[in-house]
């Protein structure tokens, strides 16, 4: 085989997963409230073969951006495609490439999980020979459920059965939409387990939910809605970097009651265990030089240990830091 047949696709030609430009969405006015306007022309694109997180508070626009991708909202303007296919014009090849794991629990609880499978293969137009039904149902540890009814499953069996639903169709994109909403530890484990699984075979993952500490675990990249509007699309590194903040805690040999006078000028604090708790910024702040000021201090050090920013305070300054201004 020749080296050029090998070659691979420059990264600029490759078709992103999601491409979004000037996506905006009002809701009419009612009698009860006046006309609101949920996204106000976003722009986003997210790569193929990525786990993208898109984070954002309650009201923020996730679901409504979501749901204009599932065809179930109409939007007022803009235009969005998935994997190249623009969903107003090629709609039905737009629906085939995305599969979407609701936030709500809703199905009809008189199937069994094979049926309901099979039945949304059908609506799919999957022909049964290509069908993966029991596939499906082993990996995401529902086999022995296979002619259970729906009613009689968990609420975790219920939620990994949504998973399902949105694979029967193979879509190379995946959006979780709040997917471990009341989930145990060990059943979260396990859908992140196979999420990963998914991820490696290929299937780009889109992730919206409440635990950062999962988007910070899971994700390579992070976009933060706050107001319809956009306010952070980067790799996870970058956005944290954002927060050239870290916390130097230091452990005394005993205990103190009050910071040391010498210490005022710092950005020091006592903690309740009578821990000196230091702010700093690591691009102009030396901690060696920071030690040797505690220890002139008089203070013997029995211990330390410093903490970075993590994805918490990123959202909460560029969310709710603003609101309060």
């Amino acid at each position: 085989m020749s080296q050029s047949s090998t070659s691979q696709t420059p990264e600029s030609s490759i078709v992103p997963a999601i491409e979004i430009k000037g996506l905006k969405k009002t809701y009419a006015a009612s009698k009860k409230a006046p006309a609101k306007t949920a996204l106000h022309g976003v722009d986003l694109v997210i790569p193929r073969g990525s786990i993208f997180g898109l984070l954002g508070p309650n009201g923020a626009g996730k679901s409504t951006m979501i749901n204009i991708l599932a065809g179930l909202v109409n939007k007022t303007e803009g235009t969005a495609k998935i994997c190249g296919f623009d969903i107003d014009t090629e709609t039905r090849s737009a629906r085939a490439s995305i599969g979407i794991v609701p936030q709500e629990i809703a199905m009809d609880v008189f199937f069994t999980p094979f049926q309901a499978l099979e039945l949304q293969a059908g609506y799919y137009g999957v022909p049964k020979s290509e069908r993966r039904s029991m596939e499906i149902l082993e990996a995401l540890g529902l086999a022995d459920k296979r002619d259970a009814y729906v009613r009689q499953l968990s609420g975790g069996m219920k939620r990994r059965l949504l998973i399902a639903k949105a694979l029967v169709h193979n879509p190379p994109v995946l959006i979780l939409d709040e997917p471990t909403a009341g989930v145990d530890i060990e059943l979260r484990r396990q859908l992140w387990a196979y999420v990963e699984k998914l991820h490696a075979a290929g299937t780009t993952i889109i992730l919206t939910t409440h635990y950062l500490e999962e988007a910070e675990a899971l994700c390579d990249r992070i976009a933060i809605i706050h107001q319809g509007n956009i306010v952070a699309n980067e790799p996870k590194s970058t956005l944290l970097a954002r927060l050239d903040k870290k916390v130097l805690r230091i452990s005394p040999v005993e205990p103190l009651t009050a910071l040391p006078d010498a210490l005022s000028d710092l950005n020091a604090k006592l903690d309740h265990d009578g821990h000196i708790v230091i702010e700093y910024r690591s691009g102009t702040d030396s901690v060696t030089g920071m030690l040797n000021r505690v220890k002139d201090s008089g203070v013997s050090i029995a211990d330390l240990r410093t903490e970075e920013a993590d994805l918490e305070d990123v959202f909460m300054a560029l969310t709710y830091a603003g609101d309060a201004e």
